[in-house]
């Protein structure tokens, strides 16, 4: 003998409904020491929006937050930035980012003007602002890989995320 159910039934079965089911196909019938459950009823109201109560809610995040974003799908590139401008895209005066070693490394990514500026201006890309500096090193990033941030390695290629870069990279 088969117990036979459709699909919409045992939807509609309640917690209750699925204990003594239980209980009566094992054949314990009614017995005492089931513990009474009642079905949980939740009601959700959709209130329609105001317009006289729409709330704005702006939060700005810092230059750090930006990059794990951008780069969370590839960590060794926000060791790199950390690395390179410490994820900074302006110096303490407001103004964008200028190399230690060579002032025209610019941004959070230390792009070199001389090198990129022309390339990534065709492409669409300000290496001077922020969205620009991190979209044109991902390009450089999807061509070289690693390599144009070779004189920072020493700084990042003990990371965790080099690593697993480089484990990717030569499988």
């Amino acid at each position: 003998m088969g117990l036979k159910l459709n699909n919409r039934l045992i939807f509609q079965i309640t917690t209750l409904g699925l204990i003594m089911l239980a209980s009566n196909i094992t054949g314990f019938g009614g017995a005492s020491f089931i513990p009474s459950v009642t079905s949980e009823v939740v009601e959700i109201k959709e209130v329609p929006p105001s317009e006289d109560k729409k709330v704005s809610i702006e939060r700005t995040i810092t230059v750090e937050e930006y990059i794990g974003n951008y780069f969370s799908d590839i960590p060794v590139m926000i060791e790199i930035a950390k690395c390179e401008s410490r994820f900074r895209q302006h110096d303490g005066n407001g103004e964008v980012l200028h190399g230690e070693a060579n002032p025209l490394d610019r941004g959070v990514m230390q792009i070199n003007e001389f090198y990129h500026n022309e390339n990534s201006s065709k492409l669409g890309y300000d290496i001077l602002t922020l969205e620009g500096n991190t979209a044109y090193a991902r390009v450089l990033f999807e061509k070289y890989g690693v390599k144009p941030w070779k004189s920072s390695s020493k700084c990042w290629g003990r990371t965790i995320a080099y690593s697993e870069y480089k484990d990717l990279a030569i499988n």
